[in-house]
């Protein structure tokens, strides 16, 4: 087995899997069913990072055949299931607020489920967002995104702008917050990605931003005082 370039859903750290970090395992069923024979596969993927060690458990059921060689193997898809974590929801700094990350949290949850409903969570929490961060008048969210046009780089607005306009998620967003909207699973989809952007790019980068410059402070202040005490121990 090769090694492949992993991101663990975890702490988020990029990392390099081995058959060290991996387990497979299939279970076949041969019983007479709708389906005819079927192959469930396991598959483990641990993070290797010391601090993590956490472990992705996914689920395939596909249907059966022999090869050449008279050996089972897996061939048309039936199911596939995320167990562990229970969605693609990546995980966030606790600095941002409780109320957005379980919103969003859900969303990623029922994504597949239920895409309105997940469409409309992610709507509550992109209206958290902008309220939270950018304080604006609460209304409409298709009016508080307007609001924010002139304070946001253009290029964060055209995303913003390229998602609101496809399919029904522009008018998903001129509805009452709660009202749910028919939409496409890749629109929902679409809506959870936005999001992921807006907090990395509004309250991680900020953060990011802050913590270099009170570094930068105190190494600037650690500076002046070595040059002070010289200058007292001369006096």
């Amino acid at each position: 087995m090769g090694y492949y370039d992993w991101t663990c859903p975890y702490c988020s750290r990029d990392a390099t899997l081995s058959y060290a970090n991996l387990h497979h395992d299939n279970t076949l069923l041969e019983q007479e069913n709708e389906y005819g024979p079927c192959m469930l596969s396991l598959d483990f993927k641990i993070c290797p990072n010391e601090k993590c060690k956490k472990f992705t458990l996914t689920a395939t059921l596909s249907k059966a055949k022999k090869d050449e060689h008279n050996r089972w193997e897996s061939k048309e898809l039936i199911h596939f299931w995320n167990l562990l974590p229970r969605s693609k929801a990546q995980t966030f700094p606790k600095y941002v607020p409780k109320a957005v990350i379980e919103d969003y949290d859900e969303a990623c949850l029922i994504k597949d489920l239920s895409p309105k409903a997940s469409a409309t969570l992610s709507r509550r929490c992109l209206q958290g967002i902008i309220r939270d961060f950018w304080k604006v008048k609460p209304g409409r969210l298709v009016d508080e995104i307007a609001e924010i046009q002139g304070k946001i780089d253009p290029l964060t607005w055209g995303a913003i702008e390229a998602v609101r306009k496809v399919g029904n998620i522009g008018a998903h967003m001129e509805k009452d917050i709660d009202l749910m909207v028919d939409v496409e699973p890749q629109e929902a989809e679409l809506l959870i990605g936005l999001i992921e952007v807006l907090i990395k790019d509004w309250y991680v980068a900020t953060e990011n931003r802050k913590n270099h410059m009170n570094a930068l402070i105190n190494v600037a202040a650690q500076k002046n005082t070595a040059k002070q005490k010289p200058a007292a121990a001369a006096a």
